[in-house]
């Protein structure tokens, strides 16, 4: 089935202001970076989201689920097939009290002050985090101590059958930066987050200086996509890499930060090439050094 076919059958029951064609990756990843996709379908309902993926599927079409792209790197031919972009287009909240519903396209960083207005403490840790509550949840996000397996209770989530299913807390089966979402190829759509009330002034106070730890020791002023690399085992990668003499180190526009060695950042008009290269001369200089080997954190996605 041809791209024109596909993407009358999602308009069957999809707005047609909601799909585009060839739309660029590079204006939905924070690295700034990524060929076109064949169609982008950018859902604002759940009944969307579902129908987007039955035609993909049932037309052996591939599809790509992503957030705001602030963990992912596009390839430079792009991606063939389907992105469904669950983000601004898919961001209600409600607050009832110390309780939150949010669905899974709201940005962290929204959610949070969102949250601090109502004067509710324990998600400041996530203030800075950049991306949706979606991608957070699936790889169970963290920052400065705290992880959203700390405040999520629960999510809506379609499984492989575009079923709508709830998994607590429990069913959620949080690890570090991993989840039974991340694991089984689930797509979060609503999420239930349980907070406590706690003093605005502090709960501003403590966001503030998580704010200013962020911006001084990370390269936020440029392009990319977070950390670059897990933690390894007994080990923080940047400092790996750091003393590998790698800190500056460029491949084309693709740089080790000079700020933070753990984030590669895009100084100009860095290619995915680019970065890929750079990623394993990371790899193979930190491994012949420490003998560490460093997996990384970003997703890479598109056609080679």
């Amino acid at each position: 089935m041809t791209m024109n076919e596909i993407y009358e059958k999602l308009k069957e029951k999809i707005q047609i202001e909601h799909i585009r064609l060839q739309e660029m990756m590079r204006d939905h990843t924070s690295f700034k970076i990524g060929g076109p996709a064949d169609i982008m379908v950018l859902p604002t309902t759940i009944e969307e989201v579902q129908h987007a993926l039955l035609v993909c599927r049932e037309n052996h079409v591939p599809y790509y689920v992503i957030g705001n792209g602030s963990n992912l790197l596009v390839r430079d031919k792009g991606i063939r097939g389907v992105v469904i972009k669950i983000a601004e287009n898919f961001s209600d909240i409600v607050i009832d009290g110390s309780r939150i519903k949010a669905q899974a396209g709201i940005l962290l960083s929204v959610l949070s002050k969102k949250i601090m207005r109502e004067s509710l403490e324990g998600f400041e840790f996530a203030s800075g985090i950049p991306g949706t509550l979606g991608g957070a949840v699936s790889m169970n996000a963290g920052a400065y101590g705290g992880e959203m397996k700390d405040v999520v209770i629960g999510a809506s989530v379609l499984d492989h059958n575009c079923n709508v299913i709830y998994l607590d807390r429990e069913q959620l089966a949080f690890e570090y930066r991993n989840s039974l979402v991340q694991r089984e190829g689930f797509i979060v759509l609503e999420v239930d987050i349980a907070l406590q009330k706690g003093d605005y002034e502090r709960i501003k106070e403590i966001t503030a200086d998580l704010t200013v730890k962020r911006t001084t020791k990370q390269p936020l002023h440029l392009p990319s996509a977070g950390s670059t690399f897990k933690r390894p085992p007994g080990y923080f990668a940047g400092k790996l890499i750091e003393d590998a003499g790698l800190k500056g180190v460029r491949v084309g526009d693709a740089q080790v930060s000079e700020l933070h060695s753990g984030f590669v950042v895009n100084v100009g008009n860095a290619t995915a090439a680019d970065v890929i290269h750079l990623i394993k001369l990371i790899q193979k200089v930190v491994r012949d050094q420490f003998e560490v080997e460093l997996h990384p954190e970003v997703r890479i996605v598109g056609e080679e």
